[in-house]
């Protein structure tokens, strides 16, 4: 009937030739009667019959399909208009979801009401859009929000860019430095020589630390010249050079150098003396000796006098050793040194500065290895290799290495469906389970319970986590998979946003999927559902 109704060069174009989603749906029944090829590939079906006969991609093509009642009000819609756009989650036979352009028109055989229904592929769009944001997310962390000086400037000196840091290291007020030239914040008797300088580093750049065992200076706006660090690096733009400095103030650093040195002339000094005060004794020893060269008692007197000097004389040197040691070698000296000086009027905020150093220091030793597999993973490090797996060995193992981080009364209640051994990367799945019972654990209280339920079935896992903590609110839970986002009532506990994160990126690359509940005060359930193989690769 359909050959009929339309041109057989029509459907040759339409059904045959085009590498988008066209099908006919019956308005009347409320399902598929014919799709195109390229539409049955793009929902993951072996042929046209194996989709027209699945019961729910039949009747509707989206991740989730309408309500009976939103089915008809859109369908009275189409009806009246004869037209309809919409931008939304499709799903696969796999149950993978890709985001697609939803393009439905309507027409009438013998009084009978189809539609045309055109689908795209938006997903390279999706995910592009999903990167660029990132991108921005990176940029703002890296560079605005660097905590040392960021300043970018072209090939003839004209800064394009700068943080915030180097605005207040240099005295000037946001996107003012846009105006200057990277020759306007060195002193002016070097202004010259330095333009000479770039222009070599324009000939054959090279990401470097610039002094060579000089002292570097920078110019602020209000003519005033303080002590620096600088370190280059580029990059290239459309094919024109971008140099980028990187600015410490080590005005703090060569104050403490100036005490250090001070301090080292002073105990110089010190051992000088007590080295003129060793010569004169032992000289005093040598006179007594000659004296009572005769007398034994005498002389074993003399002799533990002498003993007494050099263990005080090796006393001093280690003493002094150790204190030179100490400042030259331990990350921390700096700071302790700058914390001596109570009487300068910027005390408060050298103090400030200091803890967060140290706090930072010990941050960046806790987020190290989450940051390591973001990096692999936005990498493409990452692959799935399913192997044979006793899931109930898999859940008891990583169940009992969890169990030192309980909190006193804490328990980890485990309910499995899951009888058979499963093809599934057992490496993944762990880290999976770690990550979301370390999450249970962390925001509920003691005397809590943690609820781990497994369940295999029809080649699809499903894993839930639920917890009895602090629970998330509805406008946090929208943010919660993306990368460094902490719920606002987290934020006086320890993490780095990247746990869900990960857990995420894992349960994609299992080609699975991942969906949260949660209420305040009540608790959080996290619940994933991963395909698997029930037979072996063979």
């Amino acid at each position: 009937m359909l050959v009929n109704l339309y041109s057989e060069a029509l459907i040759n174009l339409l059904f045959e030739k085009s590498d988008d989603f066209f099908g006919i749906y019956d308005l009347s029944e409320k399902h598929f009667v014919h799709v195109n090829p390229a539409g049955v590939q793009m929902l993951g079906f072996a042929s046209e019959q194996a989709l027209l006969a699945d019961p729910v991609r039949s009747r509707s093509i989206r991740t989730q399909p309408l309500p009976d009642e939103d089915r008809n009000r859109l369908i009275e819609q189409l009806l009246r208009d004869g037209h309809y756009e919409e931008r939304t989650p499709i799903g696969r036979q796999n149950g993978q979801m890709f985001w697609g352009h939803l393009i439905i028109s309507t027409f009438v055989v013998y009084d009978r009401p189809y539609a045309l229904v055109q689908l795209i592929d938006q997903e390279p769009l999706h995910q592009a859009e999903r990167e660029l944001e990132n991108s921005v997310r990176r940029y703002q962390g890296i560079f605005s929000n660097a905590t040392i000086g960021i300043i970018v400037c072209n090939q003839q000196g004209q800064i394009v860019s700068a943080n915030q840091l180097a605005e207040q290291l240099f005295g000037y007020a946001p996107n003012e430095l846009m105006a200057l030239t990277i020759e306007q914040l060195v002193p002016r008797k070097v202004s010259s020589y330095h333009e000479k300088l770039r222009q070599s580093f324009n000939e054959n750049p090279q990401v470097r630390a610039m002094g060579h065992n000089r002292d570097l200076h920078a110019q602020r706006k209000d003519g005033s010249v303080f002590p620096v660090e600088i370190s280059l690096s580029y990059f290239r733009l459309e094919d024109e050079l971008h140099a980028v400095a990187y600015i410490i103030d080590i005005t703090f650093k060569k104050e403490a150098e100036r005490q250090l040195l001070a301090h080292r002339d002073h105990i110089e000094r010190l051992n000088a003396d007590l080295e003129h005060k060793v010569a004169d004794r032992t000289q005093a020893l040598m006179t007594t000796l000659e004296q009572l060269e005769h007398s034994k008692d005498e002389l074993a007197k003399a002799l533990v006098v002498e003993r007494e000097l050099g263990e005080l004389k090796s006393r001093f040197v280690s003493m002094a050793s150790h204190e030179f040691r100490t400042p030259l070698t331990v990350v921390l000296t700096s700071a302790a040194l700058i914390e001596r000086y109570a009487s300068s009027e910027h005390q408060s905020n050298r103090q400030k500065h200091l803890d967060r150093i140290r706090a930072s220091v010990n941050h960046l030793n806790d987020i190290l290895e989450e940051f390591l597999s973001v990096d692999k993973l936005e990498e493409g490090k990452v692959v799935a290799h399913p192997v044979e797996v006793v899931v109930s060995q898999l859940v008891g193992e990583t169940v009992a290495d969890m169990q030192s981080l309980l909190k006193p009364g804490q328990t980890i209640h485990t309910e499995l469906s899951c009888p058979i051994s499963v093809w599934i990367d057992p490496s993944l799945l762990r880290k999976i389970m770690v990550n979301l019972l370390s999450n249970a654990v962390k925001y509920s209280g003691p005397g809590s319970t943690v609820t781990l339920r497994v369940a295999c079935a029809n080649g699809q896992m499903r894993l839930a986590v639920e917890d009895q903590g602090v629970g998330i609110s509805k406008e946090d839970q929208e943010h919660l998979f993306e990368r460094f986002f902490r719920a606002q009532n987290v934020t006086d506990i320890s993490g780095t946003g990247l746990g869900l994160h990960i857990v995420g990126r894992y349960v994609e690359l299992m080609g699975g999927q991942v969906s949260l509940k949660s209420e305040l005060n009540q608790g959080t359930s996290v619940t994933l559902f991963i395909p698997y193989e029930n037979h072996s690769l063979d």
